[in-house]
């Protein structure tokens, strides 16, 4: 896939680590259709060193099936040799269109290990790491950032990016110490675009057709990510894909469609985790996609009762009643 080709359906469904899995992929794709049969999607993060070491659920991470592709691999790590490694070994794979590397988790568990975006301190070592991940690949390479990590500083390490020869930069218009608070700053965001000639994805509270509008009249950017705001709405990928595209505004699914969708993203998630595993990690998905209905709280209390398929279905059904 070239980069042409990946800009040519320029909105993004963000990697998010407990969200962002097989199932909720799948489900994007099938509700974006034909328009988004070519959209990459980007996987939960994947540990470089979890790769080394040839870690079991590491490798787990890095399964995919057609229906989700093309996909881009995320990994991230800290030193140089390693994450080429990883990205080597993904490409042998045969499944990633992209070798995406982050350097914008803001997780302190991340962050202590001197990986994720407290990689931003370090210019120079990220450099060193994007360069190293390039030439062990012939596929594309991107790099996910922040605005920076203590002292703002997207742009230096977006032009050391594009030394190390990387593909494209998606850009999230916080700082680490904001996590997910406070607003995002898409001026900074388009110092950014300003500063490179590879493309820059815009990443930061785009979570309907106004702020789609905006963030691209501000940055200028050659696509949109969007994270939080697909959580329990899958659909909105769909929904701002046929607005770039067309112009074309489609309506927010019914309670009706909404819950039919739950019950499809159930049925996925049991699929390929099993059903003990699929009901505990579906009633986070649950709370977001029952937010805004009426008896959100009770039916949430329900949902984080629920033990079996059997029992959600029971709750997804009084959903479709109302």
């Amino acid at each position: 896939m070239t980069v042409a080709e990946i800009f040519k359906t320029p909105i993004f469904l963000a990697p998010m680590a407990g969200v962002t899995d097989t199932a909720f992929r799948i489900l994007v794709r099938e509700l974006i259709g034909d328009d988004g049969k070519n959209l990459l999607m980007f996987s939960e993060m994947v540990s470089a060193a979890g790769i080394h070491y040839r870690n079991e659920k590491t490798l787990a991470m890095l399964e995919t099936v057609a229906a989700e592709r093309p996909i881009a691999i995320q990994i991230f790590g800290s030193a140089p040799a390693i994450c080429a490694e990883a990205a080597a070994y993904v490409e042998q794979l045969g499944s990633a269109a992209v070798i995406d590397f982050n350097a914008g988790c803001p997780a302190p568990k991340i962050v202590k290990n001197g990986e994720g975006s407290a990689l931003m301190k370090n210019p120079a070592l990220l450099e060193k790491i994007l360069s190293a991940v390039k030439k062990s690949v012939s596929l594309p390479v991107s790099v996910k950032i922040r605005l920076g990590c203590d002292t703002i500083n997207a742009v230096e390490v977006a032009k050391r990016a594009e030394n190390a020869g990387v593909d494209f930069i998606t850009v999230h218009g916080r700082t680490r110490e904001q996590f997910y608070s406070g607003a995002a700053n898409w001026e900074e965001i388009a110092k950014v675009k300003a500063a490179v000639k590879i493309p820059v994805i815009a990443n930061g509270d785009v979570k309907d057709f106004d702020s789609l509008d905006k963030i691209l009249e501000v940055t200028k950017a050659a696509g949109v990510m969007i994270g939080r705001a697909a959580q329990g709405n899958p659909f909105i990928i769909n929904r701002l894909l046929k607005y770039f595209l067309t112009g074309e505004k489609l309506p927010p699914p019914t309670v009706n469609e909404r819950a039919e969708i739950m019950r499809r993203h159930l049925e996925k998630i049991i699929f390929y985790k099993g059903e003990r595993v699929g009901v505990r990690e579906m009633r986070a998905h649950a709370a977001w996609y029952t937010k805004g209905l009426t008896g959100g709280a009770e039916l949430r209390n329900s949902f984080n009762r629920a033990d079996s398929a059997e029992d959600f279905l029971k709750i997804i059904e009084v959903i479709h009643g109302r």
